[in-house]
């Protein structure tokens, strides 16, 4: 039979969002690449959605309901798995579902997040099942949440300049961005411009593959980036280098921010950052001067307990300095806001008929479970909270409840599903339709199902309709095809430029019409229609309107108990705890390792290669040590997310963090987090 090929959307947690094609020969899929004809992905994929097929394939893959009989958690010589028929576990789901739903439907709460960032196989027909029982709402903050409420209460919305922008920009500062590793097409526009005669400045407390390909790299402290933005705005202040007509135009709050950023001499950000004075200064006059000037913040800034207050006063920037004029010049965090997803609408809100069940915090889920024992059954679908939630001690300890009745959608045995009551297969993207919108461009891209699911694995949504008739749910809604999905989603989200459905099948994606400059006149989506450095929004709810900076929860100081900062950035080869089942790259990756500064190792007496115990008052993980300047003095670097079950005492760099919240966006402050190492006797 002839080769066919068919378009897809790569569905990982990546900005890119890479627009795919799948070669199908005789029913099997036997290469994915990246579409040429999409302008942003433009044939390339990174070195793990490349190797998708061997997922899809690969030989541990579930293909059958399985149902847990002996104890939860990874014991292998206590535990079997047998093998069911659908019939046999939806019919049991469902009957327990029903029993606690009888008592209190808020008892049942979902767990999910960007397993796939499909709109269909995401929050679609789960949302409509979920709403109709009434089970519990889950906040969903594990990853961008602070930074999106940042960028809310000072643009109005979650947006930023167009991508394809950073191509002809002068200056280029990549702040809190491993652009090589989680950002590749981003990277190969800086690249570009980079060959035109722009400079790039990369800023992280970790010395990146990135910053090695950059002309500067201030390496600061974690959690004090909302300091280096003050002492910028401070050398623009005294220089008089501000644009300071499309300040009086196009922002509120100016004189009050003004104030503030005064008391940030450089000298006292170089403090408080560790940094280099004279770094802060060159850094603050080529922002002024190098134009158009482009800030491509990620979420790593966000990871610490005033990550909220980093992004407002970073994204302050570029109206200071006018660069929103230019196409070329502003910030990017995210251009989710652009799409205008209607996702009450998506997933059938209405289904709530006015209940208001509690609302979850997902990066809590730890605490939730060992310390309120309301919650009786979890769903989990397109997640392993087990590796990727802070605190996993605590999430260990609440999963293993005898009492909690457990549901795991997926593809592969992960830590989470061996805690799981009853694992339901689910499919990879070959094998089921969706559709994306991105974080990072500004087209939507549809995904075609290549081949037939494998064994009996279904899609998420087909589970949740199969789940909502065995529970009784009659509601049209449920009839709803993939395809009527697809459809529905694609006309919830606004802005898409003269093209049909029917065209989005044949080209496989479509880009939303925009501005080439968003701000250039102003127009943000904010209550003032300004750049509010002063937020009503948060003016509002009785908080500082104004951003500042906030020391860390836990800061490392020298002659503390745990002496060492320590940051958790995803592993190159890895997407958060995706791919580490793929031999080839966790082969590529190596092993579970802490990176050290070899001055903080030579003082514990670490040699590189020896295996060492990273704690603090949470726990212990055990890895090998990687001697390396990466990592700066008086920090480590602890590479993720490895499956706890791969680790060398069963734990994985979660152990060590904590379950406080950042300031703004409830979310998790990974980054701010203290622990000591020594080697393991």
């Amino acid at each position: 039979m002839k080769a066919i090929q068919i378009l897809g959307a790569c569905p990982h947690d990546c900005p890119d969002t890479c627009a795919l094609v799948t070669t199908v020969e005789n029913g099997k899929a036997i290469q994915v690449k990246g579409n040429e004809q999409h302008p942003m992905t433009a044939g390339v994929l990174c070195t793990k959605v490349s190797r998708y097929a061997d997922r899809t394939y690969h030989p541990e893959r579930i293909l059958s309901p399985r149902k847990r009989i002996g104890p939860k958690g990874p014991n292998q010589a206590l535990t079997r798995w047998v093998d069911v028929s659908w019939e046999e576990a939806l019919t049991d789901i469902a009957a327990k579902l029903s029993e606690i739903a009888r008592r209190n439907p808020a008892a049942i709460l979902p767990y999910s997040y960007a397993g796939t960032m499909g709109l269909v196989q995401g929050e679609a027909m789960s949302a409509r099942f979920f709403h109709a029982l009434g089970a519990a709402r889950l906040d969903k903050t594990i990853c961008s949440s602070a930074g999106t409420e940042a960028l809310v209460c000072t643009y109005g919305s979650k947006t930023g300049m167009r991508i394809e922008g950073f191509a002809q920009s002068r200056l280029i500062l990549i702040w809190g961005s491993n652009s090589i590793g989680s950002n590749l097409h981003f990277w190969r526009l800086a690249q570009e411009a980079k060959r035109k005669g722009a400079k790039l400045v990369c800023i992280d407390p970790r010395r990146t593959e990135t910053a090695d390909h950059c002309h500067v790299h201030l390496q600061l402290k974690p959690g004090t980036d909302a300091a280096l933005a003050f002492a910028i705005m401070h050398e623009l202040i005294v220089n008089n280098w501000l644009d300071q007509d499309y300040i009086d135009q196009y922002s509120l709050g100016w004189e009050e921010l003004r104030e503030r950023a005064l008391l940030w001499t450089p000298e006292r950000a170089a403090e408080v950052c560790g940094l280099d004075v004279q770094a802060i200064r060159d850094l603050a006059k080529d922002y002024a001067n190098i134009k158009p000037a482009a800030i491509r913040l990620n979420y790593g800034v966000q990871r610490a307990r005033g990550g909220g207050n980093a992004v407002r006063a970073v994204a302050c920037l570029p109206t200071l300095v006018g660069a929103w004029r230019d196409p070329a010049g502003g910030m990017l965090l995210s251009n989710t806001g652009r799409f205008k997803v209607n996702a009450a609408q998506l997933g059938r809100a209405d289904l709530l008929e006015g209940r208001q069940p509690p609302l979850i915090n997902m990066s809590t889920i730890g605490d939730v479970l060992c310390h309120d024992q309301k919650i009786q059954a979890l769903v989990v679908y397109n997640s392993n909270p087990v590796s990727v939630a802070p605190d996993s001690s605590k999430v260990v300890k609440g999963f293993a409840r005898e009492d909690l009745f457990t549901v795991v959608l997926e593809h592969f045995q992960t830590d989470t599903a061996d805690y799981a009551d009853y694992v339901l297969p689910a499919t990879t993207q070959l094998e089921h339709w969706d559709i994306h919108t991105s974080y990072g461009h500004t087209d939507v891209v549809l995904n075609q199902p290549a081949i037939e699911p494998l064994g009996q694995a279904k899609p998420n949504s087909q589970i949740f309709r199969e789940l909502a008739r065995q529970m009784g749910m009659t509601d049209d809604c449920f009839n709803d095809s993939d395809q009527d999905l697809c459809r529905q989603a694609y006309e919830c989200i606004g802005a898409v430029k003269d093209l049909s459905y029917e065209q989005l099948l044949k080209q496989g994606f479509a880009p939303l019409s925009l501005p080439a400059a968003p701000y250039a006149l102003g127009g943000f989506e904010t209550p003032s229609g300004k750049c509010e450095m002063a937020s009503s929004r948060l003016a509002s709810q009785g908080l500082d309107p104004l951003p500042d900076y906030l020391e860390n929860y836990e800061p490392a100081e020298s002659g503390s108990a745990y002496p060492l900062a320590m940051i958790s950035p995803p592993a190159r080869n890895f997407l958060n705890s995706t791919f580490v089942n793929l031999q080839s790259l966790r082969d590529m990756e190596g092993e579970p390792l802490v990176e050290i500064h070899p001055v903080d190792a030579q003082a514990r007496g670490i040699a590189n290669g020896q295996t060492v115990e990273v704690f603090n008052q949470r726990g212990r993980y055990h890895c090998k040590a990687k001697v390396s300047e990466r990592a700066r003095p008086g920090m480590v670097v602890g590479l993720g997310i490895w499956w706890r079950k791969m680790g060398t005492n069963q734990t994985n760099v979660n152990q060590l963090t904590h379950q406080f919240l950042t300031d703004l966006g409830r979310a998790p402050s990974f980054y701010d987090c203290a622990v000591d190492v020594r080697v393991i006797a």
